[in-house]
């Protein structure tokens, strides 16, 4: 006997408004804990293969396979930063160089204003320093939030291991106790959204991996040609900043014009930085992101752009990676529930030619 009970269609809305209302409520206040489980489940979904490797192929334990694992993820990341942080103290020893230049190339610029808009030194000299006051007196206000800000980044670099270890060890817990949520006729339905879910994060993940090596390549040999001194460092932090969609990409072009004027104050070189951006940019938006993302993630800009933002709100940095992947799942989760299913068709990438209203006919009154 079927005993479910159909609403109508403003009582699944409310329904359903209420419930987003509800969970962005939560990660809003207790972004401080879902934030790096979310982040840790993601990184576990990426290394569940190789987990699955270990256990059928070499038949490690479950717990060995996940510490090996883990272990290779983190003796990576570690790789990169510390490969960084060698290439960063070197630009650290041209400070004093980088400096001239920079003043020299600011310079260069005012006299490019006085010329060109009849403003004296003078004047150009006292708008930057009121400017130069006013940051420093907002920076005094912020270094309370910067330091607790660092400490929570450094806590949840610590834990995300952790916790992506823990999720590896539970993951048949976890999913026998979704099963024990959903009853037996739900659980075909119930498998199907897991491994789709599994494969589109992976898929969306490993496309990010590809995409930044491009861009990081792409971004090296651009700048090695036209003469920049730290081209592969420079490259590296272009492509993992810009994982962060659309700010990151902005961050490395200005530590790039920085980092540039290790060499010459010269508006060519600039020029030059920003062309090389420019080209990368155009490159991964019309052929990479198409080619690796899209086919990956089938969400359309509109509601990509409203998620990022939404992330940002939350949680900030954090939020904006996790937005993607988490309107990815929930896209698939629409899809598979009859009642959620045109919110699935709404996030979704199908952009219709035409569409026609069906002719009703009018009805005679009685």
């Amino acid at each position: 006997m079927n005993s479910s009970i159909k609403f109508p269609f403003y009582v699944r809305l409310s329904f359903m408004v209420i419930s987003l209302i509800g969970i962005t409520y939560i990660l809003c206040i207790g972004k401080s804990v879902l934030i790096p489980i979310l982040m840790a489940f993601l990184i576990a979904v990426l290394l569940l293969p190789i987990v699955r490797f270990l256990n059928s192929k070499l038949r490690f334990p479950n717990v060995l396979s996940s510490s090996i694992a883990v272990f290779l993820f983190v003796s990576l990341i570690v790789g990169v930063l510390a490969f960084i942080s060698y290439q960063i103290s070197d630009i650290a020893d041209d400070f004093a160089e980088i400096r001239k230049n920079v003043n020299l190339f600011i310079v260069d610029i005012q006299r490019f204003i006085k010329v060109n808009f009849q403003v004296s030194f003078w004047e150009q000299r006292k708008y930057i320093e009121d400017v130069t006051q006013d940051s420093v007196e907002k920076g005094k206000e912020t270094i309370g939030t910067t330091i607790l800000s660092v400490t929570d980044t450094i806590l949840d670099l610590t834990l995300i291991p952790i916790y992506t270890f823990l999720i590896l060890l539970y993951k048949t817990h976890f999913v026998l106790f979704l099963a024990k949520l959903f009853r037996k006729e739900y659980h075909a339905k119930l498998q199907e959204i897991l491994t789709q879910i599994k494969g589109a994060v992976q898929s969306y993940i490993s496309g990010l991996i590809l995409e930044m090596i491009a861009v990081s390549v792409l971004t090296s040999i651009g700048l090695y040609f036209i003469g920049v001194k730290y081209a592969i460092l420079l490259g590296i932090i272009t492509g993992i900043l810009n994982l962060v969609p659309y700010v990151g990409i902005l961050v490395a072009g200005v530590l790039t014009i920085l980092s540039s004027l290790t060499g010459t104050p010269e508006l060519s070189m600039i020029l030059g930085v920003i062309m090389v951006n420019i080209v990368v940019q155009i490159i991964d938006n019309n052929i990479l992101v198409p080619l690796i993302i899209n086919t990956k993630v089938q969400i359309n800009a509109f509601v990509s752009i409203v998620g990022i933002i939404i992330g940002s709100q939350i949680a900030g940095i954090s939020g904006m990676f996790l937005a993607i992947p988490l309107l990815a799942i929930l896209k698939i989760v629409f899809d598979k529930i009859e009642s959620a299913e045109p919110w699935g068709y709404l996030m979704g990438n199908n952009l219709p030619k035409t569409f026609k209203w069906k002719k009703i006919k009018p009805q005679k009154d009685l």
